[in-house]
């Protein structure tokens, strides 16, 4: 990108992704990217939320590292496939 987007979200309105960043993402660029994808981590992880088990066997509740790898690949694979 040529510098002129702001990349700093935390203020939009409705919680929506501005539409120049969703475009830049979909052309490639790495800085929109990784906007969209923090975007969406706190909801990647609630997704991949597991029952995971300690060295001892206790369980508690966590988040599975592989699921949300996956999660976060398909959201980009996603974006980038993404006709405008």
């Amino acid at each position: 990108m040529n510098g002129m987007i702001n990349y700093n979200v935390e203020n939009s309105e409705c919680g929506l992704l501005p539409y120049p960043i969703i475009l830049a993402a979909n052309k490639g660029d790495p800085e929109a990217m990784k906007v969209v994808v923090l975007h969406y981590k706190s909801y990647m992880t609630s997704l991949s939320m597991r029952k995971l088990r300690d060295e001892q066997g206790n369980t508690y509740w966590g988040s599975d590292v592989d699921t949300h790898e996956r999660l976060r690949a398909k959201l980009m694979q996603s974006i980038l496939a993404f006709k405008i």
